[in-house]
């Protein structure tokens, strides 16, 4: 009887240890999961967010690099004053 006892709790034991080393595995993969898919879900409203206030451009007008190459070597000098209040 002593024995059928001691074989019961060995068994019940083993069996509590192996479900609870299933139940964190699949608990931290469904952990896992949910922080994937939290993840993605604000990556799509920060790329959605982004666009909205985005600046785009229809036309550039032909003139618009020939603008942009001047070289500007030194510019003008511009002489000023502090103004103490």
């Amino acid at each position: 009887m002593v024995k059928f006892l001691i074989i019961i709790l060995g068994v019940g034991w083993l069996l509590g240890q192996l479900i609870r080393y299933f139940l964190r595995t699949k608990l931290a993969k469904f952990a896992q999961q949910v922080a994937e898919a939290e993840r993605e879900q604000r990556r799509t409203q920060q790329a959605q967010s982004r666009r909205s206030d985005e600046v785009h451009v229809d036309f550039i007008p032909k003139d618009h690099d020939r603008k942009r190459q001047k070289d500007i070597d030194g510019g003008e000098y511009v002489d000023f004053e502090e103004v103490k209040e």
